[in-house]
């Protein structure tokens, strides 16, 4: 795609006195998933509902394919598509009937509605419920309906808040499923406060916390953002505790099994060369070696505290 599908320049918004978001920025240029990450009450909603035109902003400009949200408000909403926390099903409704009826509020002219309801149920397997009342659906057929309302009109952007929230693990698998194909051929911003969904599904990452962004880059970034501070080791010979830690720069050691201890450093990231040389001098047989990532829960919480200094 040539043009921006989203810019969002300096977003800020309060409720009354109290400020929910300042000074947000974000782009998308491209087709593909961007996880917007946060704990709850972080600003996650608020944003979203500012860039998807239900909610006006204090200060700051939304842009959908180059349309000004605040200006011409219809124009850009009809790039949108929309799955709130809360998916607006009319659970009396049958599929057929809810899609129908959403594909008329998108502006889908009369003649092309059905074509455009029959390519929406077969994009996210609801073709063999057509006749089915919402109410009568599962958790995860009910969440695919509201996928469906969000894709009808075909927009650039698609955003979905909490998708997979409340859905058992095999539905979180085929709702996982759905947005990746849906993501081929247009932006999705991928919302949630579970760590794990946002690093299945998405490539690049932008978090929010205390209503500011303190992070945004590409997954495997964020994975980095902390420096190790352990390495594994497996050692055929291994020493007793007490050798391993007069290793210069060595900490503490934690045991994992006859062979394979933890040890922690000081920072020093030359460690592993250090571990190397003193296995070799002292027979210890060294057989593998690596640098233990931080945690992504111990890096969503590296951030948060970040922001709030």
């Amino acid at each position: 795609m040539n043009s921006q599908i989203l810019k969002i320049e300096h977003l800020s918004h309060k409720y009354n006195t109290a400020w929910a978001i300042q000074d947000i920025n974000l782009e998308i240029n491209q087709t593909g998933i961007v996880g917007l990450l946060g704990s709850n009450g972080a600003g996650k909603s608020t944003t979203m509902n500012i860039m998807c035109g239900v909610l006006n902003h204090t200060k700051g400009t939304v842009s959908i394919d180059g349309i000004d949200m605040r200006k011409h408000p219809e124009e850009a909403k009809m790039r949108i598509g929309f799955l709130p926390q809360q998916a607006p099903l009319y659970l009396d409704f049958t599929v057929d009937e809810y899609l129908g009826y959403c594909a008329s509020l998108r502006l889908i002219p009369d003649d092309k509605v059905k074509a455009a309801v029959e390519e929406a149920k077969e994009r996210c397997g609801l073709t063999h419920f057509s006749n089915r009342l919402l109410k009568n659906l599962s958790g995860g057929y009910r969440q695919r309906a509201g996928i469906a309302q969000a894709i009808i009109h075909h927009p650039k952007l698609v955003v979905l808040d909490e998708p997979t929230n409340g859905l058992d693990p095999n539905q979180i698998v085929e709702v996982r499923a759905l947005i990746r194909n849906i993501a081929q051929e247009r932006a999705v911003i991928f919302s949630s406060h579970v760590l794990s969904e946002v690093q299945v599904l998405c490539n690049d990452i932008t978090m929010i916390e205390g209503g500011k962004i303190v992070f945004a880059d590409s997954m495997n970034a964020f994975n980095n953002y902390v420096e190790p501070h352990s390495v594994i080791v497996h050692l055929e010979n291994a020493p007793p505790m007490d050798e391993l830690l007069k290793i210069p720069g060595i900490t503490n050691v934690d045991v994992l099994t006859d062979r394979q201890m933890r040890l922690f450093f000081n920072g020093d990231q030359e460690i592993t060369e250090t571990i190397v040389e003193t296995s070799i001098r002292k027979g210890w047989k060294l057989r593998e070696i690596s640098l233990d990532k931080s945690s992504i829960d111990e890096i969503f919480a590296q951030l948060s505290n970040k922001s709030k200094r």
